[in-house]
């Protein structure tokens, strides 16, 4: 039996260890703000954080995430007032949207770490966040409208 930390509450799971870190959130957990995409961490749907570094929860097996931190996009900010949250609705980033969460996560990993980050920054960063719509520009003018506003918190 595996127990996970995600945002902030441990959780059991009785399951395969090797299960992906995926299904173990939308399955078990109910978490399913982190999408399903190629299932081979080549397009950064399924980004969350683990111990603060953007992972792809696809490829991860629960087993690797014992007793370490995993955070979704609905424990990045309760109420959705992360600064990278506010700058995705502001500018409207989202056409389908399916992938923003996914953007998100990898965009608060960069800020994080780079807190005014330059297009090149971003462009290295964001760039196996794949977006079927084409709303690249305005995810990097989301991130820096974001990192503006402190957004790495």
């Amino acid at each position: 039996m595996a127990t996970i930390k995600v945002n902030g509450t441990e959780h059991r799971f009785d399951g395969d260890p090797d299960t992906p870190l995926l299904w173990v959130l939308r399955d078990e957990l109910g978490l399913t703000g982190t999408k399903y995409g190629c299932g081979i961490a080549q397009c950064g749907v399924c980004t969350v954080h683990v111990d603060g570094t953007a992972s792809r929860a696809c490829i991860t097996p629960v087993s690797a995430v014992e007793g370490r931190a995993v955070t979704t996009i609905e424990g990045l900010s309760a109420d959705g007032d992360h600064p990278l949250q506010v700058a995705w609705r502001a500018l409207n980033v989202s056409q389908c949207g399916y992938c923003q969460t996914g953007q998100i996560m990898q965009a608060a990993d960069l800020l994080g770490s780079v807190p005014n980050p330059t297009d090149a920054d971003i462009d290295a960063a964001m760039q196996g966040n794949l977006c079927r719509c084409g709303t690249y520009t305005r995810v990097r003018a989301a991130i820096k409208q974001a990192a503006a506003q402190g957004g790495s918190r």
